[in-house]
């Protein structure tokens, strides 16, 4: 689980309440049953509206990717594609079918059974393209849907002020009753322009991140697999593939290493 995602969520409601309750406040004038149930049942509606059914059935998934640590460190697989590329230069291709057809990742595997195949260098380029292409627009749907609902809850929470107001106007007869009944008609606003920014909108951000580091790992992988079938010098592939990740996770030795694979 990535606690940083939780972390922030946690910080960020403590930080509202905690500077309401600073100013003499009580946690329970903030809870308004009726302003909840307009606000995130009118977001859940309008997202259930905009999204197909498809769509909404991966929520759990979406959810799932902002509270989840990436997968695996860059490195790793630059170290296990260099480690394949020197096995292939020496044995040939077929000598990586086993480790091929037992690779936890999907997508390194199909790459890696399309080599051992023998298939042609520039169609494995174009299927595994595709494939990313296709994660990409997945993970960019996850997102909206996040997005849509950061876009749903201030306007509901608007409409549910709105509507708190009427109700308020319409009983006049106890002015004494005017202030409270005006602050729970509020309590909808905050609702929604709350939850917007301190969850939907974090979250969609966090999916869009996520996103972005695995189709980064999955173009070094593509890279890294064109490499070995066209049987490129291992130490030239590891400085190729660094370049998909910060230069500081290079060390002294991997640089002086490569720099005498360069001299070879």
């Amino acid at each position: 689980m990535d606690i940083t995602t939780l972390i922030g969520l946690l910080i960020g409601l403590a930080a509202l309440a905690g500077g309401y309750l600073w100013d003499g406040g009580h946690l329970d004038a903030l809870i308004v049953p009726s302003a909840m149930l307009i606000v995130f049942g009118g977001t859940i509606g309008a997202v259930i509206v905009s999204f197909p059914r498809s769509q909404l059935s991966q929520f759990g998934k979406a959810l799932s990717m902002a509270f989840k640590e990436h997968r695996r460190d860059p490195r790793e697989s630059i170290e296990e594609l260099v480690d394949m590329a020197a096995i292939a230069r020496r044995e040939g291709v077929l000598a990586l079918e086993n480790r091929a057809q037992e690779h936890e990742d999907p997508f390194l595997k199909d790459a890696l059974m399309m080599v051992v195949d023998g298939t042609d260098p520039e169609l494995t380029r174009q299927i595994l393209e595709l494939e990313i292409d296709a994660v990409e627009h997945q993970h960019e749907g996850w997102a909206k849907i996040f997005e849509a609902a950061g876009g749903y809850a201030p306007t509901m929470g608007i409409i549910g002020t709105v509507m708190g107001l009427i109700h308020v106007l319409g009983n006049l007869s106890d002015p004494g009753s005017l202030g409270p009944a005006i602050a729970v008609a509020f309590a909808a606003t905050l609702y929604g322009v709350a939850s917007a920014n301190v969850i939907y909108l974090p979250i969609a951000s966090k999916i869009k991140i996520r996103s972005q580091l695995q189709i980064t790992e999955m173009e070094l992988m593509l890279e890294g697999i064109l490499a070995l079938q066209a049987g490129e010098n291992p130490q030239l592939i590891k400085k190729k593939l660094y370049s998909f990740i910060h230069a500081p996770h290079k060390t002294t030795a991997e640089s002086a290493g490569e720099a005498r694979g360069e001299e070879d």
